[in-house]
């Protein structure tokens, strides 16, 4: 069974930065789509980045675009997520997620909180 696990969560100031990290035990991240998503308190889960498991085909959502940049680091097995000039609005639990089985993310990390303070 694969698990995921996030790590890089952590309190920063607005302006700052955090790198968020996804792993997959028994399994590289690098073979498969991976995203990241986030759902803050009280609002729905929404899309923040996806990377494609083959070639460098990324996706941003409009309020990360510019800021984040996700990216695969295939020695370690690892997909991360840089996030610059963090804002209060993105405070929120990040996951991440494969496409493991099926063509949609059915797998899907813990998450990992993250809080940014004005």
């Amino acid at each position: 069974q694969v698990q995921l696990i996030e790590s890089g969560g952590g309190l920063a100031r607005s302006g700052g930065s955090l790198r968020l990290s996804c792993v997959a035990s028994g399994r590289t991240c690098s073979r498969y789509d991976t995203a990241w998503f986030r759902q803050a308190p009280g609002k729905e889960r929404e899309f923040v980045s996806s990377i494609h498991w083959n070639v460098e085909i990324t996706y941003y959502a409009d309020s990360v675009k510019g800021r984040f940049t996700i990216s695969r680091d295939d020695p370690k097995n690892k997909v991360d997520l840089q996030m610059n000039s963090l804002e209060p609005d993105d405070t929120a639990v990040y996951y991440c997620a494969i496409k493991l089985r099926t063509s949609d993310y059915d797998t899907w990390g813990q998450g990992t909180q993250v809080t940014v303070s004005a």
